[in-house]
């Protein structure tokens, strides 16, 4: 029982950690590359058509979906309060750094994850909470990011859009076209391999500064996701395949969009601070994903 949850464990784990590292190494190699190209396709286009797949071609119906997305928001509000009180304690900005703290790599880890360890029910919970995270990037973290209230990057957001058309085909119970099921699918897989890939390109150029502070927060992040995760499922009453999805994406690690935004609308400074957390936590969820991810598999399959 144990080698056969252990198996599990490793075909779960090493491909989203075996493409990271891809990306790591041809970042290494080549310290100008300009990922740009990658990323807007990524965002523009992969993401979006991996949320509509995910959401539209699934089990998932709409109550299901309003479900994991309202406990979504909950597990970013219970982030949220210790960690404003944290970074007060230890000086930090508790407003312009607290993006890496309560937006978790849902998305880029986290549902790759979700699908290798649970199939289809992954591929659509998974769906689910990543698609509600990356709405929170684009209205409370740009928020957090710029002190600025704007509802004008969630309208330009492609995502939001998708997103929303979805929700109509599951309230409404229709059955999206098998063409577009296809394609979705087809340009979807293809964004996985290609935002793993650029997470550890750009895990090459970041540095971490002030390991002390960093650290703190690191562990913080790394921490208190497994302990929320245990008190949703606690609340919530989930069990199963529901119970170890929610386990699994509130311990990602900080996702790098919180450093994109920094860099857009923050001081360099606050910039640096967010990219030291991501690299810290990407670096050590190496060790916490596995036991995670087993802890999901033994109790929640």
């Amino acid at each position: 029982m144990l080698l056969n949850i252990v198996i599990k464990l490793f075909e779960v784990v090493f491909p989203v950690f075996f493409v990271i590292g891809i990306g790591y190494w041809f970042g290494r190699k080549n310290p100008r590359f300009d990922t740009n190209v990658i990323t807007d396709f990524a965002g523009k286009i992969g993401v979006p058509c991996l949320l509509f797949y995910s959401l539209t071609s699934t089990s998932l119906d709409f109550d299901t979906f309003v479900k994991f997305g309202s406990i979504t928001i909950i597990f970013v509000c219970l982030f949220a309060i210790p960690g404003i009180i944290l970074l007060k304690l230890i000086n930090r900005n508790p407003v312009t750094e607290l993006g890496p703290l309560i937006l978790p790599n849902c998305g880029n880890i986290g549902l790759p994850l979700a699908i290798f360890a649970y199939g289809s029910n992954g591929f659509a919970i998974g769906g689910s909470i990543a698609s509600v995270i990356m709405l929170l990037h684009f209205t409370l973290g740009i928020f957090i990011a710029s002190k600025k209230l704007s509802i004008e990057p969630l309208l330009k957001s492609v995502p939001m859009y998708v997103i929303s058309v979805s929700a109509l085909f599951l309230y409404f119970k229709i059955d999206a076209p098998q063409f577009l099921i296809n394609t979705t699918m087809l340009i979807g897989y293809t964004a996985i391999f290609l935002v793993l890939a650029t997470l550890g390109i750009a895990l090459s150029t970041l540095k971490i500064k002030n390991i002390y502070e960093t650290y703190i927060l690191t562990m913080f992040r790394l921490v208190m996701g497994p302990v929320i995760g245990f008190l949703l499922i606690y609340c919530f009453k989930l069990d199963g395949y529901e119970a170890g999805i929610v386990l699994i994406q509130c311990s990602m690690p900080s996702a790098i969009l919180n450093f994109l935004l920094a860099k857009m609308y923050s001081k360099k400074i606050y910039a640096d601070n967010i990219a030291s957390v991501i690299v810290s936590s990407t670096a050590l969820s190496f060790i916490t994903i596995p036991i995670v991810v087993l802890i999901a598999l033994k109790f929640f399959s």
